[in-house]
């Protein structure tokens, strides 16, 4: 089958839409599938590459608005690639209107991750086309239920919507992590330092743990401002700040930690893959309900503890009672690892996924 994936970004950009484009892609093609890639250079130079089976265009972008890269020439890749099946990730306005003009595929696969959150002009002016996309695809793919249920946009696409959760990543090897100097605290958060991501809070409830030590791996274009934060709360000797860490590396972090937490604080957070990888390590979650994906992922009182975003002394109070519970830890590390065994695997995410594609392919919009 030949497959086209649409999207603004790909590796070795890093985020949650593009590792799991990067994710899906390569497994497709592993099973032999011709799989392209269409998304958009970070500069007005274009290239062609193949990543692992996939081969990757990267469009040259002109410029941006509100974080959607605009390129002609993507446009003319559109109306050129021959596909069996376009694979649209949203959102990405630009991608999607132009494969509603342009694409030449007979069927159309959109996956819905997130809603417009912080762009709401522009996801408001936008809204009319994307319910125009959204009618023309065959078939619209929700990352969990809980969203088909509170995004409303999809609650009018009910019909059309098929779950289809994301997958853990494959964990490194024992010997590509093994010798890696194992630090970190008791408490650990992965992810882009971004605004929604709740790290403030995170760095509030750290008052109220004195004894606990916070680890924080990645950066982003908050860490500046959250750094400054921990200084004026007092926190800042009990925060490690670790960067950017190679796979093997953030292994060695998990392994190292005794709860996981991610403390987000708006709808942006769509799925919290993150939180599969720390269930795949065998460590409890605590994470917030923001009417998302998150809190279907982390299951309140089986694999982890799940309380309501933007409250630093609850969020507190969960990770005291899983750190002072040795045998809650276990159970719940112990539960997260078998949920993720039988739910999110890349085997089964990629068999759903080729299913959507088989019922696209014999439905009539």
């Amino acid at each position: 089958m030949k497959i086209l994936h649409i999207y603004k970004d790909y590796f070795p950009v890093v985020g949650g839409i593009e590792n799991h484009i990067k994710l899906l892609a390569e497994a497709q093609a592993a099973r032999g599938h011709d799989v392209t890639a269409l998304v958009t250079s970070l500069n007005r130079v274009s290239h062609i590459e193949t990543i692992n089976g996939v081969r990757v265009i990267f469009a040259s972008r002109l410029f941006n608005l509100s974080s959607a890269p605009f390129s002609s020439e993507l446009i003319q890749r559109v109306a050129q690639i021959e596909a069996d099946i376009t694979h649209l990730h949203s959102p990405y306005p630009f991608g999607e209107v132009a494969n509603y003009f342009f694409g030449r595929a007979p069927a159309t696969v959109l996956t819905y991750h997130s809603d417009i959150v912080r762009q709401r002009v522009m996801g408001a002016l936008y809204a009319p086309m994307l319910h125009r996309v959204l009618a023309r695809a065959n078939a619209i793919i929700a990352t969990s239920p809980n969203y088909v249920e509170s995004s409303r946009v999809l609650s009018k696409w009910k019909e059309k919507c098929v779950v289809v959760p994301l997958a853990s990543p494959p964990a490194p090897s024992p010997e590509n992590f093994s010798k890696i100097f194992r630090r970190g605290g008791e408490v650990l958060f992965v992810g882009r330092l971004r605004y929604y991501k709740g790290v403030n809070y995170l760095l509030e409830a750290m008052q109220e743990l004195p004894n606990a030590r916070l680890t924080i791996v990645g950066t982003g274009p908050m860490e500046r401002a959250w750094k400054m934060l921990a200084e004026r709360l007092g926190v800042q000797a009990r925060v490690e700040w670790a960067g950017e860490v190679s796979d093997a590396g953030l292994r060695a972090y998990y392994d190292a930690c005794e709860v996981f937490v991610l403390p987000c604080s708006e709808r942006s957070e769509a799925f919290g893959a993150v939180q599969l990888e720390a269930m795949m390590a065998g460590k409890p979650v605590v994470s917030c309900d923001v009417q998302t994906g998150v809190a279907w992922v982390n299951q309140n009182e089986i694999t982890g503890l799940v309380v309501p975003p933007k409250n630093p002394r609850t969020l507190a109070e969960a990770l005291a009672r899983l750190l002072n519970d040795d045998a809650l830890r276990h159970k719940m590390g112990d539960a997260g690892r078998a949920r993720v065994v039988a739910e999110f695997t890349i085997g089964k995410m990629v068999e759903r996924v080729m299913n959507v594609y088989e019922r696209a392919l014999a439905t009539d919009v």
